[in-house]
């Protein structure tokens, strides 16, 4: 899956540490490591030029004022090459003892800006780069270029923050699923990490059965009691317990077993852990407590828009995770996602009928409440979900 890695070097000690990370794994898989720094040389030719008129008077004449500017630009371009050859060297001198010859590229501009063109035209699978610089401050959890990257790079981003790393570091493995073909993604790169770290996995996921009520009972108290009864409140107040609440809860269990069976379909036996409550919230708690190796998130989840650069929860984490992290941008839809029923094909048949009843549920609750039929009629042994079956589900559960 990673066969070309992009490592930005800046000589600070999470840049070091991602050294170390980026040769343990290309080590291990065989994958091509290119080295590169960024350096500003026309930014501080631009600073040059502001400061000028303070210079002495015997600078301000325009002849001498050009061969300054020629010195000046001179010396910084060289100055700047030499300091990047020189974070390259630490690449190089470490990439011998692991047995691994290295790439470089110097690289002339802004720095996130021109990591992520490079990694663009170099056509790379990862870039690897650590969480803060050599500006950062004791406050910081990640800087300003580790952010901008993840969120602008068009391919998976790894974020070194430990470091303490070694050759030898393990440790747990956890990746976030909600279900996407992008939580799936994740797990296909987890694994691979795992395979080269001899890491554990957890895949975790957090279901928020407070939401959805909290906004019902709102919208409730402000409607007067003759709009109370058009939109039949009584019986979706029982809707949100029987279908939303519980019908969540065996949404995002699912999908965690989903997990397990895309993993030991590359033979590798994984953990899982369900929460309940908010996402971000139950998310990092679990990272807090448990301090795992590396954290996998796919970029976007779920609910993710066509414009949105980054999911919720993975911004979240890359604001203040401690641990390493990855965040990919691959997609992977399993086969199937219905551990009750492991193919499509033997999932009961809709008639028209049972189909405009089905629409006739709110849409956010209506795959909850799709899934809830088809594993009743699954129960009862039916072939075919038609509108009798439809009166009698909703007998039961009101909706």
């Amino acid at each position: 899956m990673y066969n070309k890695i992009l490592l930005c070097l800046d000589n600070s000690e999470h840049s070091t540490t991602a050294i170390d990370f980026a040769l343990s794994f290309a080590k291990s898989t065989g994958a091509e490591v290119t080295g590169c720094h960024v350096y500003a040389a026309k930014l501080h030719d631009s600073r040059f030029a502001e400061m000028e008129s303070g210079l002495p008077e015997r600078y301000q004449n325009p002849e001498e004022l050009t061969r300054q500017r020629v010195i000046h630009d001179d010396l910084i371009t060289k100055g700047l090459l030499t300091i990047s050859d020189s974070y390259i060297d630490v690449l190089v001198n470490k990439a011998q003892g692991f047995g691994i010859t290295t790439k470089s590229v110097h690289l002339e501009g802004r720095n996130f800006e021109e990591i992520v063109k490079e990694s663009i035209r170099g056509e790379y699978d990862m870039v690897v780069l650590g969480a803060l610089g050599l500006g950062a401050t004791s406050k910081s959890s990640s800087g300003s270029v580790t952010r901008r990257v993840a969120r602008m790079a068009n391919t998976d981003v790894l974020i070194v923050r430990d470091t303490g790393f070694n050759q030898n570091s393990s440790g747990k493995i956890a990746v976030a699923i909600d279900g996407s073909p992008h939580s799936f993604g994740a797990l296909k790169s987890a694994i691979e990490f795992s395979r080269t770290f001899s890491c554990e996995i957890e895949a975790v996921s957090a279901f928020d059965p407070v939401f959805h009520y909290t906004a019902f009972r709102s919208i409730a108290g402000v409607l007067s009691e003759e709009a109370g009864k058009i939109f039949r409140f009584k019986e979706q107040e029982k809707l949100h317990k029987e279908i939303i609440d519980d019908g969540l809860e065996k949404i995002y269990r699912r999908h965690l077993d989903t997990a397990v069976m895309v993993a030991k379909s590359e033979g590798v036996d994984i953990a899982t852990r369900l929460f309940s409550g908010k996402a971000t919230d139950e998310v990092m708690g679990y990272l807090s407590k448990e301090e795992p190796f590396l954290l996998v998130t796919g970029k976007t989840g779920l609910h993710a828009t066509e414009d949105l650069d980054i999911g919720n929860l993975t911004e979240e984490c890359l604001n203040g995770v401690n641990c390493n992290m990855l965040i990919t941008t691959s997609t992977y839809t399993p086969t199937t996602i219905d551990t009750d029923c492991s193919t499509a094909a033997c999932r009961p048949h809709w008639s028209l009928e049972a189909e405009e009843i089905l629409n006739k549920i709110p849409s956010f609750a209506r795959a909850i409440a799709r899934n809830m039929v088809e594993q009743s009629a699954i129960k009862e042994g039916m072939d075919e979900i038609d509108a009798d079956f439809m009166y009698e589900i909703r007998k039961r559960t009101g909706f």
